[in-house]
């Protein structure tokens, strides 16, 4: 889990948990600024989620009722004041221009005209001579039928009985039986090829003379003719029948050519009849055709309307079938096609006319389906003139289209006439005017249709009948569209669509196109009706921006209607992108109608104006660069109506996500997709207002504060916690910006990184403030600091806010910007910039943990007078009190258990580093003064011994005469501060008073520490630790401890200036054996450039060797390259020979003649452990070349310790001997 889930997390357990004092708590801290960061925050995205929903749940129905007798309708009105009276349900006006059909009906005789006795003349004509036998005609009778076609064409009785009589005595019609044969399968095989060559014979029963044959299809058991033929059709149809006959053909052929076809026989059936045909061919010459089978159908049995059927083969001889054969049959008159046709609409609009005024039923509701009586007669009427089904389901587009103004008929229905006459016009079978005629009528079913279409805010979406209604409005534009319009023929005249709009270059119209402005109409439309029923209450800017709000979500609400009910069938039906359109019209108006409001609003924001105050804290961006903290010049809320702009804004920004969906290739070219820079200059003043906000609750949560963990799991307060919403709420709001522009992004996110750094750096000193003074205690006896829970509360506050920083940042999404800015610009502009965040980032977080540093130091420091005091007082009195070190062991164990126990790891880890570092800075002071204390006491002896001699007169007041009092008088260390060991005047500590105050240290590590180790950590307590080390020796120990420096100082030469000494030696049982092989490039010490040299050898330390004789070699003369060639066996006791740290110390001098002492050359050492314990010859081992040297300088530290020793006679004179050794020492000479 990352840093920022944790507190989030943690967050949000609080606000559920808060008992009644944390509630109080919040009311406190938001009563500063009015829950500011809230409202914009949590609450702003909680609106917004709910607003979200809303606006995904489609519109509900529209409540529409519609008066069936044609009367007007009645609308629901609709209020803005609720969601269901305002919820884009409205009924819009017709502003449909529907044409006025001149041939509008409003009685059905004017169908007619002046035709209609004729017409009915022929209707009678028929029925009395009635054609087919199955069907519904036969069924009807002829009563019925006459009864019906009286009362649809409305005839009274006499009338009827005159027309009735005049049929009567016309003739019998001259009909024609019509017969396709399609094809045939299955055929029985008559050929020893296994084939057959068949044709059909046809026939009417009653004239077996006249037959038809059709052509001969070879070789083929599935063959297919589509061949036709007219039969006159005899005078009764009850006892005639069609006789169908299939044939084998036999051509004629020799004896010879039959012989031909043996390799083409199949199986021994076939061989079987070939031998039979040639037989017969030889014996009688004759080549007759074969039977395959033949079929009959009664004429009575074939409807007026037709029919088509598989007629099973059958012959005498076989019991199985023969095969199957297809064929049509339907009746047809000598009657003129144009004159039929005519008579046929004329007839269908009479009876369809009678037949929805006796059904009543409802508008788009019937389909085709006529009465009994009405189906008989229109089929007599067609089968008698001759009509093709073409012809029929063109007359009913005709009329249909026509009726469909006055009463609207079923969508489905012209969809099925339209599967009809589809494939003949695409075919050419229908003449020049019938097509004209087609489209006359399709001029009028149009505007119904593209009125359906900018209505459907009418309908109720997702209801089933609603959704096929559209499918077949959609439909019949589809596959008018695949048509060919003619030339002549405008589909869409101007003067009948009022919304039209025509195209720039005169061209037509398509319907696509047409279909493309009647959705952008409706939209329009919708638009308009929204606006007009939703009008602003008020002017005041809140109102007006609340009304952009509402005109938004209910646009919003009918796209995504759209979405899910349309969308899909517009797109299956006619590719067209329904949502998509919608939306381009939505869009434009929508950002017509905000963007001049929003950028007014912004321009009217009141822009915070602070006076110059003293804090040191400055705001990021500001006004002019030049905003500081200190005092709003406001006179009341800037931003009091802010949550509803930004509520705008998310509104705006849901609109626009869902145009990328529609629209992901050309989103951007959408007048609202830079719909953000209108609320630039508004969210710039809520980042600057919220700045100083942010500030100001910061200060108020630290005052009310209580320094106590806010639960039992964690170690802040309840600040800490206040702080880190406020950050969190602003993520919340910018998270919710999703700025989209990378420039403007960079501009803002640089701005609250900048913002919450600085509030970070100021609630650091806010609650460095708070702790200052707290932790003081006074008794009788002295007054000291002691640790309290608040310090710990307080600085874990700072390292829990600190802490919060880069995972704040990274919920900002910096990493993201910068990868954006590297695609919109350069990579390095890009790296450059994300440098100068990181660089802010870093700033911030080195400023607070130095703060915490800080606070940790001024808690030690404070601690310090008590520590340092039992320090000096438990390194005084350690053997002598057993308690004086338990004073200062029960002081830091209480404090740094309660540092422990508040404090988390990393803190409490530093706050020991800084005690150690303080406790070794005190201890190295309290040395140095005791070094000085030495200095200025040896060159008070010195200036006495030269100016006064044995005179008791103090040389103070020649020396420092204005701080003798100072110098002479012994300071408290209770009151001790960071530099007050420097200035301690104490007396001079003897080496007994640093011991012990290196066993105190040693005694507080090894406490402090679990493994009881003594490790020093810190490198000033590490260098302490060593100098009480060393001022704790006694004097000879500390020549011993420059004997070993010297040594380590001879480990690191790597080019010897005063030459190279030979040597080898070892260890036999205890005594150490030497031999002192040669010597190379001695200084010389002599004026003849040469020197006459010797080597001594001594051990260290001289106590602990004080009887060991130290040998020495001869003098070699005038030679810088002196051979010794000596061997020494020195005797020493087990003790000695494990002496720790001896050194075998090898001298080399200059034997001077003259001289009072011989000249110091120079020397060199050898560890003990660098001495092999062997019994083997010592010419067996190797050579150890050791680099020859003298004391430089006195600057070392043992040297300085000993410096600090005048008044130890064995330190003078050891130091007197060094500096002896030294380059620039002076030699003295004497006589004899």
């Amino acid at each position: 889990m990352d840093e920022e889930s944790m507190w989030k997390g943690f967050y949000e357990k609080l606000q559920q948990q808060k008992s009644r004092e944390e509630v109080v708590h919040d009311m406190r801290i938001q009563e500063v600024d009015d829950s500011f960061f809230e409202k914009f925050g949590s609450i702003l995205r909680q609106a917004s989620q709910k607003a979200a929903l809303e606006e995904s749940t489609p519109l509900a129905p529209l409540k529409e009722i519609e008066e069936q007798d044609g009367e007007q309708k009645t609308v629901s009105e609709v209020g803005s004041g609720t969601r269901d009276s305002d919820s884009g349900n409205e009924t819009l006006l017709d502003t449909d221009s529907e044409p006025d059909d001149p041939e509008k009906m409003e009685f059905h005789l004017e169908a007619v005209g002046w035709n209609v006795d004729e017409l009915y003349l022929e209707i009678l004509y028929e029925i009395l001579h009635n054609v087919g036998g199955c069907d519904v005609g036969c069924e009807q009778g002829q009563a019925a039928m006459l009864s019906y076609v009286q009362e649809a064409f409305k005839i009274s009785n006499d009338k009827h009985t005159e027309l009735l009589t005049m049929a009567e005595a016309k003739q019998p019609p001259e009909l024609m039986l019509n017969v396709e044969v399609v094809e045939g399968k299955d055929l029985v095989p008559k050929d020893p090829t296994g084939l057959s060559d068949p044709f059909v014979t046809i026939y009417l029963m009653s004239n077996t003379s006249q037959r038809y044959n059709t052509s001969v299809k070879a070789s083929t058991l599935n063959p297919t003719w589509e061949e036709h033929f007219s039969l006159p059709m005899p005078g009764s149809l009850q006892d005639d029948s069609l006789c169908l006959e299939v044939w084998d053909f036999d051509p004629a052929e020799t004896v010879k050519e039959k012989m031909t076809k043996i390799f083409e026989v199949k199986g021994v059936k076939g061989l079987r009849k070939l031998m039979k045909e040639i037989a017969i061919t030889a014996s009688t010459g004759k080549h007759d055709n074969e039977l395959i089978g033949t079929s009959n159908i009664p004429l009575k049995s074939i409807p007026a309307g037709g029919m088509s059927m598989w007629l099973n083969l059958s012959k005498k001889s076989k019991l199985r079938r023969q095969g199957v054969l297809k064929v049509r049959c339907s009746f047809s008159s000598e009657k003129n096609s144009q004159v039929a046709a005519q008579e046929h609409r004329h007839l269908l609009r009479i009876l369809l006319l009678h037949e929805l005024e006796s059904s009543k039923v409802a508008p788009y509701w019937w389909c085709g389906n006529f009465s009994a009586p009405a189906e008989a007669i229109l089929t007599q009427h067609a089968a008698q003139s001759g009509l093709c089904p073409a012809d029929n389901a063109l007359a009913q587009w005709v009329v249909y289209c026509a009726l469909t103004v006055d009463h609207p008929l079923s969508f489905t229905l012209f969809n099925n006439l339209l599967d009809k006459i589809t494939k003949p016009l695409q075919s050419g079978l229908i003449n020049e005017e019938d097509v004209k005629l087609f489209w006359d009528a399709a001029k009028k079913l149009l505007p119904t249709c593209f009125s359906h279409i900018r209505k459907l805010r009418k309908k109720t979406a997702g209801d089933k009948t609603v959704m096929k209604t559209l499918r077949e409005v959609l439909k019949i534009l589809y596959k008018l569209s695949l048509l060919d319009l003619p030339e002549t023929i405008d589909l869409f005249p101007v003067n009948l669509y009022g919304w039209l709009r025509e195209k720039g270059d005169g061209s037509k119209l398509t319907i696509h196109e047409v279909l493309s402005q009647a959705v952008i109409q409706g939209a329009s439309d919708w638009f308009v009706h929204i606006l007009d029923n939703n009008e602003c209450k008020d002017k005041t800017e809140e109102s007006r921006l609340q009304h952009l709000i509402r005109v938004i979500q209910l646009v919003r609400s009918d796209l995504q209607r759209a979405i899910e009910y349309f969308d899909r069938v517009f797109g299956e039906v006619m590719s067209f992108p329904y949502s998509k359109a919608l939306y381009g019209v939505y869009e434009n108006k929508i950002a017509s109608l905000v963007e001049p409001e929003v950028v007014q609003v912004c321009k009217s924001l009141k822009r915070l104006r602070y006076s110059e105050s003293n804090s040191n804290v400055q705001l990021a961006g500001g006004l002019n660069g030049e905003t500081g903290l200190g005092t709003p010049d406001v006179g009341s809320e800037p931003l009091a109506m802010g949550t509803t702009l930004f509520e705008l804004y998310l509104a705006l920004q849901r609109f626009l996500t869902l145009g990328q969906g529609l629209n992901e290739t050309e989103w951007s070219n959408y007048a609202i997709s830079k719909f953000h820079s209108w609320f630039f200059g508004g969210v710039a003043q809520w980042l600057d207002i919220a700045a100083y906000k942010a500030l100001t609750r910061i200060e108020k949560a630290v005052e009310l504060d209580n320094l106590t963990p806010v639960d039992t799991n964690v170690k802040y307060s309840s600040s800490g916690v206040d702080t880190l919403a406020i950050f969190y709420q602003i993520k919340i709001f910018w998270q919710q910006l999703a700025w989209p522009d990378v420039e403007g992004c960079y501009t803002f996110v640089a701005k609250i990184i900048d913002d919450i750094c600085r509030c970070c750096v100021f609630y650091s000193e806010r609650m460095s403030a708070r702790v200052e003074s707290v932790g003081t205690v006074s008794t009788v006896y002295d007054t000291r600091f002691e640790v309290t829970t608040e310090w710990c509360v307080a600085i874990n506050n700072i390292d829990y806010v600190r802490r919060s920083l880069e995972p704040f940042v990274g919920e900002l999404g910096m990493d993201e910007i910068v990868q954006r800015m590297c695609e919109a610009r350069s990579p390095m502009e890009a790296q450059r910039c994300k440098e100068t965040l990181q660089n802010v980032i870093e700033n911030a977080i080195d400023t607070v943990k130095n703060k915490i540093v800080e606070l940790l130091e001024v808690m030690i420091k404070k601690m310090m007078p008590s520590i340092t005091r039992f320090l000096i007082e438990g390194a005084e009195l350690l053997h002598q009190d057993c308690s004086s070190m338990d004073r200062v062991m029960r002081y830091l164990e209480a404090n740094l258990d309660t540092l422990y126990q508040h404090l988390n790891n990393e803190n409490f880890s530093r706050t020991l580093d800084i005690v150690w570092e303080q406790l070794g800075e005190v201890l190295y002071e309290l040395i140095q003064a005791n070094l000085e204390k030495e200095k200025i006491t040896t060159r008070i002896r010195l200036l006495r011994r030269r100016y006064f001699g044995k005179n008791r007169v103090s040389p103070y007041s020649l020396v420092f005469p204005h701080r003798r009092a100072k110098i002479t008088r012994y300071i408290d260390p209770r009151r001790l501060h960071k530099s007050a060991a420097a200035n301690l005047d104490a007396k001079r500590r003897p080496p007994s008073f640093f011991h012990n105050l290196h066993e105190c240290l040693k005694i507080m590590v090894r406490s402090f520490r679990q493994d009881g180790k003594e490790v020093y950590t810190s490198e000033t307590l590490k260098r302490v630790e060593y100098l009480l080390k060393l001022h704790g020796m006694e004097t000879r120990e500390l020549i011993h401890q420059y004997h070993l420096e010297r040594w380590q100082e001879q480990q690191a030469i790597s080019e010897p200036k005063m030459g190279m000494l030979t040597v080898r030696a070892q260890f036999i049982e205890d005594h150490l054996k030497i031999e002192i092989m040669n010597a190379r490039n001695l200084v010389a010490t002599d004026s003849n450039g040469l020197c006459d040299s010797y080597v001594r050898v001594g051990l260290q330390p001289e106590d602990a060797f004080a009887n060991i004789e130290k040998p020495k070699t001869q003098t070699h003369n005038k030679n810088l390259f002196p051979l010794y060639d000596e061997m020494f066996l020195i005797p020493l006791s087990a003790e000695q020979s494990r002496t720790p740290d001896a050194l075998i110390h090898l001298v080399i001098k200059d034997k001077d003649m003259f001289s009072v002492s011989n000249t110091f050359v120079g020397e060199a050492y050898l560890h003990f452990s660098e001495v092999p314990h062997t019994p083997a010859p010592i010419a067996s081992l190797p050579q150890q070349h050791l680099p020859l040297s003298r004391p430089t300088n006195i600057d070392g530290d043992a040297m300085k310790a000993l410096e600090s020793r005048q008044g130890d006679k064995q330190a003078r004179e050891f130091l007197k001997k060094q500096r002896q050794k030294m380059p620039n020492s002076k030699q003295f000479f004497s006589l004899g």
